[in-house]
């Protein structure tokens, strides 16, 4: 008999289940526009129970996309303070695909001052960088 046979199945959940190395961590965000937003840099979960004894019956649910000014965290180490972080919330979340798409506009979101700001201060300084190459 193969180990496989042995296994338990997984309990059934509702929703969808991610892999959030795989499928979350580090990818751009888009808005329904395709306008950059940021990158998700770290998840916001909650559990039902302590972290110690996870009860498969109740998974971790993300609550929010966090996404800050981790660049220097990266290079030196450390953790960025979770003030630092800016909060997308789940529930705006349209789809998760190679980018994980909100389904609201970039600019009403905190999280996308920085691609706003590189936009404005330094690629439109760039000669050919104020129009859309369409």
């Amino acid at each position: 008999m193969n180990d496989r046979a042995r296994l338990p199945m997984p309990p059934a959940v509702a929703g969808r289940v991610l892999d959030a190395g795989l499928e979350l961590l580090d990818r751009q965000i888009l808005d329904p526009g395709g306008v950059p937003v940021s990158t998700v840099d770290d998840l916001e979960l909650t559990t039902p129970g302590d972290l110690v004894h996870l009860d498969p019956e109740n998974p971790p649910v993300v609550q929010a996309l966090l996404t800050g000014p981790i660049l220097m965290t990266r290079i030196f180490g450390g953790r960025l303070p979770d003030s630092r972080f800016l909060r997308i919330p789940w529930k705006v979340v349209a789809d998760v695909e190679t980018v994980v798409k909100v389904g609201v506009a970039a600019d009403t979101l905190d999280a996308s001052w920085t691609e706003r700001w590189v936009r404005d201060h330094v690629i439109a300084r760039i000669p050919g960088g104020r129009h859309d190459p369409e």
